[in-house]
């Protein structure tokens, strides 16, 4: 169930507009002061926010603004002033959207379903590319776009090489032997030199270690190789 947070000082409207947002079945929470409406869209987090223009404590374009530094709440501002430059002060200041009072419940039920459902295509969005990620200390790969970063700069691997680094951070903290090396990078009916794996080891060892000053791929004797991260000792 979306929660919205309604900030307005009339409290007729707020009360108005918490029982349509209900009977539409949201959660609903409000605020009549901007100051209040700030703590609590910063505390409680909600899905929503309907935000009035003219509010003691704090203004709305005051609010929008310091919300931006931190959220991306979708935020509707909500006013009785028609002035073209207050929405576009409010639209720059980071609003997704400017409905003006009076207004029909309807076009702002409406409003309010594009908005969250703008949101929640984001979301889906920033989850995929966060589901792409790889990320142990320093290290990073997008397994979408075969990009790999040390300390945030790029570093150029072959696709054998990406394979085998990806691996090794897929299965961070266990010791992965050559035979699951090769057989997971190269495949079962690879024939070639044995020792492919220890090669590509050292190229990744020399692209990344060597080069950034970190350790990340432990030889276990043995065994094979494990991946994990740790500073260099100076």
């Amino acid at each position: 169930m979306p929660a919205i947070l309604i900030v307005e000082d009339e409290k007729k409207i707020a009360r108005f507009l918490e029982l349509e947002l209900k009977h539409e079945g949201y959660e609903v929470l409000t605020a009549f002061d901007g100051r209040s409406g700030l703590e609590t869209a910063l505390e409680k987090d909600p899905d929503l926010l309907i935000l009035d223009l003219m509010l003691p404590e704090l203004s709305g374009i005051e609010v929008c603004r310091r919300l931006r530094h931190t959220s991306d709440l979708p935020i509707i501002m909500l006013t009785a002033k028609d002035d073209v430059s207050d929405k576009v002060m409010g639209l720059d200041m980071g609003a997704d959207d400017y409905v003006t009072k009076p207004f029909a419940i309807e076009e702002l039920l409406a409003r309010i379903r594009v908005a969250l459902k703008k949101r929640r295509a984001r979301d889906a969005v920033q989850q995929e590319q966060q589901d792409h990620i790889l990320s142990v200390g320093c290290v990073s790969i997008d397994t979408a776009s075969w990009q790999v970063h040390v300390k945030n700069e790029p570093v150029m691997l072959t696709k054998k090489e990406f394979d085998t680094l990806k691996y090794l951070m897929e299965h961070r903290g266990t010791a992965v032997t050559r035979d699951q090396l090769m057989n997971e990078v190269w495949g079962y009916d690879y024939i070639g030199d044995s020792n492919i794996v220890d090669v590509y080891i050292r190229y990744l060892r020399h692209k990344i270690d060597d080069q950034f000053g970190i350790k990340t791929i432990h030889t276990i004797r043995s065994v094979g190789y494990l991946f994990d991260y740790e500073e260099e000792q100076k």
